[in-house]
């Protein structure tokens, strides 16, 4: 459910609607938009049927949104996401470009794919440091050593840096490595590491 607040709603209209929510053990999240603020209900709605939510000062209306996926919908988040990544700026108006190799296989082999990603124009240097294979037995990345040279390339070209983080144990180091920590296909059911 979201509750959309009138334009003219003042910060204690929304801490009353946000404490109604939190009172019947719900989540509110509160979005600012650039000309309407809403309040996003998360859990259990039903909860709520004895409150009369529209009425109270501030609220324009409410609606109930059945579909999975709640804090990804354009309902419930109507406005883009913009993330400033050190001045780049994703999501925005204009373009932005990861590129690079598949694998960080060598030094050398990740320099040249730096340096031809920067005349390209893109913003942004993307390498696998840990590549999960079909067969244990294949090439499964540098890992430290990958986001070592990752680092190097970031300093030596100015792009910024995203990899993949294959498990909740490499959080940390692809977090101390990378500007962005990109979670591929295959992990998008690996709850733990969601999660982490």
């Amino acid at each position: 459910m979201v509750i959309i607040m009138r334009p003219e709603a003042t910060l204690e209209n929304i801490a009353e609607v946000k404490k109604v929510i939190e009172a019947v053990g719900l989540e509110a999240k509160i979005m600012e938009g650039a000309q309407q603020k809403i309040v996003g209900v998360i859990g259990d709605k039903t909860k709520l049927v004895s409150v009369a939510i529209d009425a109270l000062p501030g609220v324009e209306s409410s609606v109930a949104i059945s579909k999975s996926y709640k804090l990804a919908s354009r309902e419930f988040h109507p406005q883009n996401t913009v993330i400033d990544v050190g001045g780049v700026k994703i999501g925005g108006d204009e373009p932005v470009v990861m590129a690079g190799p598949c694998a960080v296989e060598s030094r050398e082999q990740l320099f040249e794919a730096a340096d031809i990603v920067k005349a390209g124009g893109a913003q942004f240097l993307r390498g696998g440091a840990y590549k999960p294979r079909t067969s244990p037995y294949s090439f499964q990345g540098l890992e430290i050593e990958g986001l070592k040279y990752l680092a190097e390339a970031r300093e030596r070209t100015g792009l910024k840096i995203t990899t993949e983080v294959t498990t909740v144990e490499g959080i940390a180091p692809v977090a101390e490595y990378s500007d962005i920590l990109q979670i591929g296909a295959r992990n998008m059911q690996n709850f733990g590491l969601l999660k982490g």
